[in-house]
């Protein structure tokens, strides 16, 4: 779909994503607590930790929705820019996320939730889209194996099915990275093994992953690094073999459980 770039193809590439002692606050809640991490271009990733761990705020960070507070050395940088257009910044960044879906869930066609993603709307409502607009979504739908859904309205699609077409709305910039916020949340046998089938399919072709989740069986086995995240911490970083071990993900989410391998997917039992 597009040219595939990893993170080691270009040394003198700023990261992606470079943040130092970020700190959030809402009010007196602290949801982000002095985070630090570099994350380069092509890197698959995946950050895990429990419910409320602050998962969701760290994409709202990247995406400067919440920004940090003022100190002496702190660095909120993306592309090694420090400030953006807002709305250029998320052209470097597909965000697919439940609460998106969510507000998908309309009278609108596959086709239109493509499109979209180049006006940042919900449907098209007065945007007009150009040629090139449609032929890059049509590029995108074959890519993504729905062109023959593309007619049909979301409020009769599966949830599998509406989810990919959310996917395909984030990659119509041809974005730097896919951040996935607990993506497989109502999806069926069928619709997670489809799921899981394009995003191996997007991180082969080149585009990086981000994916926030507290499942083991979300992290696709492209991925090639784990981050623990709890209470607004990171609180682990590391090789995904190294990470995903008995100790470190019983102890970080307070359960006796084990891990299990298999052809590089990860699954926890036990507990």
């Amino acid at each position: 779909m597009h040219a595939v770039h990893t993170a080691s193809d270009s040394p003198s590439r700023p990261p992606l994503l470079e943040f130092r002692d970020v700190t959030v606050m809402k009010g007196p809640k602290k949801l982000l607590d002095s985070l630090t991490v570099t994350i380069q271009e092509g890197e698959h990733l995946a950050i895990l930790g429990p419910n409320g761990a602050g998962k969701s705020s760290f994409i709202k960070a990247i995406t400067r929705d919440h920004y940090p507070l003022r100190g002496e050395g702190v660095r909120f940088r993306v592309c090694g820019k420090d400030v953006w257009h807002v709305s250029d910044l998320r052209s470097h960044f597909g965000i697919v996320s439940n609460e998106l879906q969510y507000t998908f869930t309309r009278e609108i066609t596959g086709r239109d939730v493509v499109l979209s993603g180049f006006f940042s709307s919900i449907g098209l409502w007065w945007n007009e889209a150009t040629p090139e607009m449609e032929q890059k979504t049509d590029e995108v739908l074959r890519f993504l194996e729905i062109t023959h859904l593309a007619d049909r309205l979301v409020t009769t699609m599966s949830s599998g099915e509406a989810r990919r077409f959310l996917i395909g709305r984030a990659l119509v910039h041809d974005p730097k990275a896919l951040i996935l916020d607990e993506p497989t949340s109502s999806l069926d046998l069928h619709a997670l093994h489809t799921f899981r089938a394009t995003l191996r399919k997007i991180a082969q072709a080149g585009t990086g992953i981000i994916m926030v989740t507290h499942m083991l069986s979300d992290i696709i086995p492209e991925t090639s690094r784990i981050i623990l995240m709890k209470d607004g911490r990171f609180c682990g970083d590391g090789p995904k073999a190294k990470m995903l071990t008995d100790e470190r993900i019983g102890g970080h989410f307070g359960v006796p459980l084990h891990i299990r391998e298999e052809d590089g997917w990860y699954y926890a039992t036990g507990y």
